[in-house]
């Protein structure tokens, strides 16, 4: 199996800069970078543990700030080394993809989304960033 570690989690945030002093300045994280999405409508940040390589958490914001109190988590994301060997794999498997198509960031990482067995946004995510 080539999936590796759990990449990210994506929360949708309404206030960007209100999330990231908050997650900065209170939790402790540091701002690993932010980035405007390539579909011209949110903005994303990643933050994560001085120091630490594992799970970031991915703000995002100007998707959607309707979503009811405990449902602010859009996405679990999964690190891989090779995105198309792991889509043919769970192709292959059976699973259902919510896209149709890799969407590359402005970064360079590349991800595709598909659906867990109840529902649930799972991610596969090719990073550029180290």
């Amino acid at each position: 199996m080539a999936i590796k570690k759990l990449e990210h989690v994506g929360l949708m945030v309404k206030d960007f800069e209100a999330s990231i002093a908050f997650y900065t300045e209170v939790i402790g994280m540091e701002l690993k970078g932010k980035l405007a999405h390539s579909n011209g409508v949110i903005t994303l940040a990643f933050l994560g543990f001085p120091g630490s390589t594992e799970t970031e958490l991915e703000l995002i914001h100007g998707y959607s700030d309707s979503l009811p109190a405990e449902g602010k988590v859009h996405h679990l994301a999964f690190a891989v080394d090779n995105l198309e060997a792991e889509i043919d794999r769970l192709k292959q498997l059976h699973v259902t993809f919510i896209d149709q198509e890799i969407t590359t960031l402005p970064n360079g990482s590349r991800y595709m989304f598909f659906k867990g067995p109840d529902g649930e946004w799972l991610e596969l995510f090719e990073s550029t960033r180290t």
